[in-house]
Protein backbone atom coordinates (compact mmCIF):
# COMPACT_ATOMS: atom_id res chain seq x y z
CA UNK A 1 0.00 0.00 0.00
CA UNK A 2 1.47 3.44 -0.81
CA UNK A 3 0.78 6.79 1.18
CA UNK A 4 -2.50 8.80 0.36
CA UNK A 5 0.19 11.70 0.16
CA UNK A 6 1.73 10.41 -3.33
CA UNK A 7 -0.98 10.48 -4.94
CA UNK A 8 -2.19 14.04 -4.16
CA UNK A 9 0.83 16.16 -3.56
CA UNK A 10 0.25 17.55 -7.02
CA UNK A 11 -2.87 18.95 -6.56
CA UNK A 12 -2.67 22.60 -5.26
CA UNK A 13 -5.40 24.05 -3.01
CA UNK A 14 -7.60 26.13 -4.77
CA UNK A 15 -8.26 29.69 -3.61
CA UNK A 16 -12.46 30.14 -3.75
CA UNK A 17 -13.80 32.90 -2.88
CA UNK A 18 -16.36 33.85 -0.32
CA UNK A 19 -19.14 33.93 -2.64
CA UNK A 20 -18.46 30.64 -4.17
CA UNK A 21 -18.75 29.03 -0.84
CA UNK A 22 -21.90 31.14 0.59
CA UNK A 23 -23.31 30.14 -2.67
CA UNK A 24 -22.61 26.11 -1.82
CA UNK A 25 -23.89 26.88 1.93
CA UNK A 26 -27.05 28.27 0.47
CA UNK A 27 -27.11 24.91 -1.91
CA UNK A 28 -26.82 22.58 0.76
CA UNK A 29 -29.43 24.35 3.25
CA UNK A 30 -32.08 24.55 0.21
CA UNK A 31 -31.52 20.78 -0.58
CA UNK A 32 -31.08 19.08 3.18
CA UNK A 33 -33.96 17.12 4.20
CA UNK A 34 -34.54 14.40 6.62
CA UNK A 35 -33.88 10.90 5.44
CA UNK A 36 -36.55 8.40 5.72
CA UNK A 37 -35.10 5.11 4.85
CA UNK A 38 -38.89 3.51 4.97
CA UNK A 39 -39.39 5.35 1.88
CA UNK A 40 -36.21 4.51 -0.18
CA UNK A 41 -36.99 1.60 -2.35
CA UNK A 42 -33.63 -0.12 -3.37
CA UNK A 43 -34.67 -1.27 -7.07
CA UNK A 44 -31.09 -3.27 -7.92
CA UNK A 45 -31.56 -4.93 -4.01
CA UNK A 46 -34.96 -6.00 -5.18
CA UNK A 47 -34.39 -7.20 -8.65
CA UNK A 48 -31.13 -9.15 -7.80
CA UNK A 49 -32.92 -10.79 -4.87
CA UNK A 50 -36.14 -11.82 -7.39
CA UNK A 51 -33.26 -12.71 -9.56
CA UNK A 52 -31.70 -15.11 -6.81
CA UNK A 53 -34.88 -16.71 -6.73
CA UNK A 54 -35.80 -17.49 -9.88
CA UNK A 55 -32.68 -19.22 -9.93
CA UNK A 56 -32.65 -21.30 -6.67
CA UNK A 57 -36.14 -22.33 -7.65
CA UNK A 58 -34.37 -23.82 -10.75
CA UNK A 59 -36.39 -21.88 -13.61
CA UNK A 60 -34.54 -20.64 -16.71
CA UNK A 61 -33.19 -17.12 -16.58
CA UNK A 62 -33.48 -14.36 -19.53
CA UNK A 63 -31.15 -11.85 -19.95
CA UNK A 64 -32.89 -8.54 -20.18
CA UNK A 65 -33.57 -7.05 -23.72
CA UNK A 66 -31.65 -4.72 -24.76
CA UNK A 67 -32.93 -1.39 -25.80
CA UNK A 68 -31.70 -0.34 -29.81
CA UNK A 69 -30.28 2.74 -29.23
CA UNK A 70 -30.62 4.69 -32.48
CA UNK A 71 -27.30 5.32 -34.34
CA UNK A 72 -25.46 8.58 -34.06
CA UNK A 73 -24.18 7.76 -38.12
CA UNK A 74 -25.52 10.49 -40.17
CA UNK A 75 -24.87 9.67 -43.94
CA UNK A 76 -23.80 13.44 -45.06
CA UNK A 77 -24.92 12.93 -48.29
CA UNK A 78 -28.82 12.18 -47.56
CA UNK A 79 -28.67 14.79 -45.20
CA UNK A 80 -27.47 17.49 -47.86
CA UNK A 81 -30.11 16.24 -50.20
CA UNK A 82 -32.82 16.52 -47.54
CA UNK A 83 -31.49 19.85 -46.43
CA UNK A 84 -31.63 20.95 -50.27
CA UNK A 85 -35.51 19.54 -50.41
CA UNK A 86 -36.69 21.79 -47.61
CA UNK A 87 -35.27 25.34 -48.72
CA UNK A 88 -36.46 24.97 -52.35
CA UNK A 89 -39.98 24.17 -50.66
CA UNK A 90 -40.01 27.29 -48.80
CA UNK A 91 -37.83 29.81 -51.22
CA UNK A 92 -39.22 32.82 -53.15
CA UNK A 93 -38.70 33.85 -56.31
CA UNK A 94 -36.46 36.68 -56.69
CA UNK A 95 -37.34 38.96 -59.35
CA UNK A 96 -34.70 39.23 -62.49
CA UNK A 97 -32.39 42.32 -61.72
CA UNK A 98 -33.88 44.43 -64.78
CA UNK A 99 -37.45 44.30 -62.49
CA UNK A 100 -35.59 45.32 -58.91
CA UNK A 101 -35.97 48.52 -58.11
CA UNK A 102 -33.13 51.15 -59.31
CA UNK A 103 -32.20 52.26 -55.44
CA UNK A 104 -29.98 50.36 -53.03
CA UNK A 105 -29.36 50.58 -49.31
CA UNK A 106 -26.47 51.92 -48.55
CA UNK A 107 -23.98 49.68 -46.60
CA UNK A 108 -24.59 49.42 -42.71
CA UNK A 109 -21.64 49.43 -40.54
CA UNK A 110 -21.04 46.14 -38.72
CA UNK A 111 -21.66 47.36 -35.05
CA UNK A 112 -19.03 46.31 -32.57
CA UNK A 113 -19.74 45.92 -28.82
CA UNK A 114 -17.29 47.66 -26.18
CA UNK A 115 -16.47 44.35 -24.44
CA UNK A 116 -14.07 44.19 -27.76
CA UNK A 117 -12.69 47.32 -26.98
CA UNK A 118 -11.61 46.47 -23.01
CA UNK A 119 -8.61 44.83 -22.16
CA UNK A 120 -8.61 41.89 -20.33
CA UNK A 121 -7.64 41.76 -16.45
Amino acid sequence: MRDEDAYFDDIKNPKISKDMIELASHILDTKTAHFDPSKFKDEYEDALKALVRRKASGKPLKAPAREEKADNVINLMDALKQSLKGKAAGRRTRAPASRRSPQRRAARKPHRSAARHRKAG
